[in-house]
């Protein structure tokens, strides 16, 4: 594993906790020698973790939409910034640099965002660990209601299962690195829950 995609707010959140875990999940990153690939911004979680990782010397590599490049949140002190048309493009591109997915504390496009590589899982399409960093509890919510669609029959258990959970980012990057996807097929059972 050599790049880590994170997923984090474009604002810094309620809690100081947030920016003190994005400070903390920069630095355990760098510490294991992975790269940051992050949606390129200079403002809120992003831009903490980012420059966290630029501090320690580490790599970070965004990838901004043009639409948001003009609006001047662009992040202009990265090892590499890839400016791309529009925001299928861009998740595309962090997908492709990327070896696993965290979602850190953020809003719907974060949501959006962690979903998209989740079912992508599911599904075959990659192999790559997909991960929430559970700040603060942040997102039991989230968890309790994906148990919810394996309780009421929408999910397997065994694909819930496939979502890293921690809250200690050096414990979170140990799990990223020992992953190995289940081997089921989605679809090659279909008399029981998806």
């Amino acid at each position: 594993m050599k790049s880590v995609c994170v997923y984090c707010g474009s604002s810094s959140g309620a809690k100081p906790l947030y920016e003190q875990a994005a400070r903390a999940f920069g630095r355990a990153l760098v510490q294991a020698e992975l790269s940051l690939v992050y949606g390129g911004g200079k403002v809120g979680l992003m831009g903490v973790i980012a420059d966290t990782v630029m501090a320690e010397g580490g790599r970070a590599i965004g990838v901004i939409p043009e639409l948001l490049v003009d609006k001047e949140v662009g992040h202009n002190g990265l090892t590499e910034l890839h400016v791309v048309p529009d925001m299928h493009q861009r998740k595309k591109m962090m997908a492709e640099l990327s070896d696993a997915f965290v979602a850190m504390p953020g809003g719907a496009g974060t949501l959006e965002e962690l979903f998209e590589v989740f079912t992508w899982a599911q599904l075959g399409y990659h192999g790559k660990a997909v991960a929430l960093l559970n700040t603060g509890n942040f997102y039991d919510p989230l968890i309790q209601l994906l148990q919810h669609t394996v309780d009421e029959g929408f999910m397997r258990q065994t694909y819930l299962d496939m979502l890293q959970v921690d809250a200690d980012p050096v414990a979170l990057i140990a799990k990223l690195q020992r992953y190995q996807p289940p081997a089921r097929d989605k679809w090659a059972v279909q008399s029981d829950a998806l």
